[in-house]
């Protein structure tokens, strides 16, 4: 008798959600928006930059290899997305996370993040429902999802968590953070948007109260410990090598755009605002890793249909690709910024 007990599979089957989830949670946990507030003209100007070229760069590339337009349009949205986490290991390590140039990378992934999450949920809706929908039902309810999490997020969160510190019983402020991340999390499926945009959302919210750092140590090792891998490890599982060998020209199309359409369109952005060129270049090297923000956004695009499952492979192999190539750019283009070469002056 060697079945595999039934709760088991039931438990990895949970956790694969739940560890998305609270992965998007921490991300929003981390959300600084005072690094926005330092740089914003050249944050918003960077994340613009760096979703709209990588989204058309995406689209170029599906819709060349015969994609559907649907199947296009998403590849788009895995292209825009950004996780600058490795390139803040890297900025810390040369002590330049408090730069100019860092406050910057910092600033335009808060934009990135939010931004590639309001497309997700758009082109989640749009093209991941399966029967005709009134599109004004459909602006309706993002509407009521935004403004209910804005006005909940921001002004109801920060007076309970208030009130459950003082309660002499275990843990009553990360007990309500995890209830609101899931609350929000049902919510927004419940107004026909993906979870994980609740979770998110839930995540910024709190970051904005006094127990953010609070809530972020304490479940952190819960999700690293034991959801967040499951998550990962279904990844691997849907990751099959089958048939990537004809996939080769496509593969190497799709890395080779994801890394100049992010490395060019974010420097672009902090070029306009004033930057000189290596600086400019060093702010589009630390935001081509799509990392695990792209992970979640192909899962769940795979869940949806709205990725084909034989192409899942080449996109999983692509992001790995851009996170290890941009720490050596990022500290290449910073070093040649420090000791002044190819400096041009703004005017």
């Amino acid at each position: 008798m060697n079945e595999r007990p039934v709760w088991s599979g039931r438990f990895f089957v949970l956790s694969q959600p739940t560890g998305v989830l609270l992965l998007m949670f921490i991300a929003g946990l981390e959300t600084d928006l005072d690094q926005f507030r330092k740089n914003w003209k050249s944050a918003i100007s960077v994340a613009v930059g760096g979703i709209i070229l990588p989204f058309f760069g995406g689209y170029a590339v599906a819709e060349a290899f015969g994609f559907a337009q649907n199947y296009a349009l998403f590849m788009g949205v895995v292209f825009s997305a950004t996780s600058v986490s490795i390139s803040v290991q890297v900025l810390k390590e040369m002590d330049r996370l408090s730069s100019r140039e860092g406050t910057t990378i910092l600033g335009a992934a808060v934009v990135d993040d939010v931004l590639v999450v309001i497309l997700l949920a758009v082109m989640m809706s749009f093209l991941g429902t399966g029967t005709d929908v009134s599109l004004g039902v459909l602006i309706g309810k993002k509407f009521i999802f935004f403004a209910g999490v804005i006005f909940i997020g921001w002004l109801v969160i920060p007076r309970i968590l208030k009130r459950l510190s003082t309660l002499q019983v275990t843990e009553p402020v990360v007990s309500m953070a995890l209830v609101v991340c899931f609350a929000f999390s049902y919510f927004a499926d419940l107004m026909g948007i993906a979870g994980i945009i609740g979770a998110f959302a839930a995540g910024i919210a709190l970051s904005q109260t006094e127990f953010k750092d609070t809530v972020e140590a304490k479940i952190e090792p819960i999700a690293y410990s034991i959801f967040v891998p499951v998550f990962f490890v279904s990844i691997g599982l849907n990751v099959t090598f089958k048939g990537v060998g004809t996939q080769m020209g496509f593969l190497a199309a799709l890395t080779i755009a994801a890394i100049l359409t992010k490395f060019i369109g974010a420097g672009l952005g902090a070029r306009l605002t004033g930057f000189k060129t290596t600086s400019s270049l060093a702010i589009g090297s630390g935001m081509i890793s799509r990392g695990e923000v792209a992970l979640i956004m192909a899962s769940t695009g795979l869940q949806a249909g709205l990725l084909l499952p034989e192409y899942f492979t080449s996109v999983v192999i692509m992001v790995i690709i851009t996170t290890l190539v941009a720490p050596p750019l990022l500290k290449v283009f910073f070093n040649k910024n420090t000791n002044g070469y190819w400096e041009i002056k703004k005017g």
